[in-house]
């Protein structure tokens, strides 16, 4: 491919681009972008005849980013993301705040009573009108993703490891037991039948150390707490879940904790990448989580 340079005509195309390399293909950018695959394959095939490399495979295979895909996604991302600044920057020289702020939570923590996002984001309406937060629920491990592939601008997860590349400010703390149904779960009836039935598995710290520690035996693989939840609710598993969203559940499902459960605490932060300095608009809204949750 010959290469032509870019100029500010192909910032649209970039955007497209993006848009369709997050969300792995044309067809859920479609719904993002109200553009036809046509019209996003135009703007792709544009961008890669400008920087004269191919930028994706798609096809029946699917959609797969090229090693060249993946710089010029990193690079795109990080000059689209300056780009948004330049106003909010300029706003903030008058005393006024505005812009995108970009918040990733993990799945249930409203539900936890020491979480007061809410209440930070209700505070930032207040004293800067003019700043528009998304909020992204996504499961603790993608939630590290969106940060480093910066979809995120902060997250607010559980922290049960922290690396040197993120900043951790902590919030609040939830404990994880194991649960089981009683009534329901058939043999249960005391300390020396705690391990009769499987633990139920997720990826997670918490359920490998369970598993190799207090002698658990694995039982089915799921994703996300609310499926953890379902298969204790069948009497046949139990499973690792957050005391607070236990209690959601009741009176519906009368989960019991098992005897002699392993506990773990789990610390949750407001989590930054460390190497990129935040917005103005989210380093307000940091301080305003940082002041709610005191």
């Amino acid at each position: 491919m010959k290469k032509m340079p870019l100029d500010e005509r192909d910032l649209r195309s970039l955007r497209v681009f993006c848009a369709a390399a997050q969300a792995s293909g044309f067809a859920a950018a479609e719904r993002t972008l109200f553009m036809s695959k046509a019209s996003i394959s135009r703007h792709i095939n544009e961008v890669e005849a400008r920087l004269g490399i191919k930028l994706c495979e798609r096809g029946p295979g699917g959609f797969q980013l090229t090693e060249g895909g993946e710089v010029a996604l990193r690079v795109s991302l990080q000059a689209l993301e300056a780009l948004e600044r330049i106003k909010p920057e300029v706003d903030a020289v008058r005393g006024v705040l505005s812009g995108p702020l970009v918040l990733g939570v993990s799945e249930h923590v409203l539900t936890n009573e020491g979480c007061h996002v809410a209440h930070a984001l209700a505070e930032l309406s207040r004293v800067a009108p003019l700043v528009t937060p998304t909020v992204k629920v996504m499961t603790t491990g993608d939630l590290g993703t969106a940060l480093v592939e910066r979809r995120v601008q902060i997250a607010i997860r559980g922290a049960y490891r922290r690396l040197r590349t993120f900043r951790h400010y902590p919030l609040f703390t939830e404990t994880h037991r194991v649960f089981y149904r009683p009534g329901v779960a058939g043999g249960i009836a005391g300390d020396s039948d705690t391990r009769e039935l499987p633990l139920v598995y997720r990826a997670h710290p918490f359920v490998e150390d369970a598993l190799t520690t207090h002698g658990f035996r694995q039982g089915p693989e799921v994703s996300g707490l609310e499926a953890v939840a379902t298969m204790v609710a069948t009497g046949r598993c139990v499973g690792l879940l957050p005391e607070h969203y236990v209690a959601q559940l009741s009176p519906r499902y009368e989960f019991a904790v098992l005897p002699q459960s392993p506990h773990y605490l789990m610390p949750f932060c407001a989590i930054v990448e460390e190497a990129r300095p935040l917005s103005r608009s989210a380093e307000a809204f940091l301080n305003l989580l940082l002041e709610a949750h005191g």
